[in-house]
């Protein structure tokens, strides 16, 4: 304590303390403040688009991501898959051409994706019968789906729906459409966003 009667030891004490107390209560305040710019829970729900690098995905993998709370599968198909989609004949597939599928207008052609990313498949991952995942099944002659007549895709194990490789629905099984392509749009080579057509992207 001074002469004046002031302990100035004190006063850097309680001056340093509230200035503590109050940045805290700056960056308590911000938190919430900076996090409310990011899209909510809800709003990822009802259709927010999502971003996806596909750099990494190797050719006959496939990567699952979520969107508006369903799976959306992503595959690498190579050219011997693609050729092999065009061989298989107009009869033993419900909708060859995707007529009566639920996919955007830009989607084209058998391999039912945007023209010149032809090796990438986009689809929504549920079976439209009762809404199964269907499981992903490349292996080309595999004997519990029907030997050599099975060039590669997807098969629900709930009912038995059988798919080709774009997605396209067998004859004879209980799926009545084709899987659903999602709206979609690369931003790059390597990063699709699922969620934004291509025609507004």
């Amino acid at each position: 304590m001074t002469s004046d009667g002031v302990n100035h030891s004190r006063r850097k004490f309680l001056l340093g303390a509230t200035s503590v107390v109050g940045g805290a209560g700056v960056v308590g305040a911000a938190i919430p403040f900076v996090s409310s710019w990011q899209p909510s829970a809800k709003a990822k729900a009802a259709g927010a688009p999502v971003k996806v690098n596909i750099s990494k995905l190797e050719v006959g993998g496939r990567l699952v991501v979520e969107w508006r709370g369903k799976p959306v599968y992503i595959v690498r198909r190579d050219v011997a898959a693609l050729d092999a989609i065009d061989t298989i004949t107009e009869g033993v597939l419900r909708d060859p051409g995707s007529e009566s599928a639920a996919q955007p207008s830009y989607v084209v052609g058998s391999a039912r994706t945007l023209a010149g990313k032809e090796e990438f498949l986009i689809l929504v991952g549920l079976c439209t019968h009762l809404g199964c995942a269907p499981m992903y099944r490349p292996d080309v002659g595999a004997v519990d789906l029907g030997g050599d007549a099975w060039l590669g895709g997807f098969f629900c194990p709930c009912h038995g729906s059988k798919f080709d490789l774009s997605g396209r629905v067998f004859a004879g099984v209980p799926a009545p459409t084709n899987l659903e392509i999602p709206p979609h749009s690369y931003e790059s080579d390597d990063v699709v966003i699922i969620g934004i057509d291509s025609e507004v992207a």
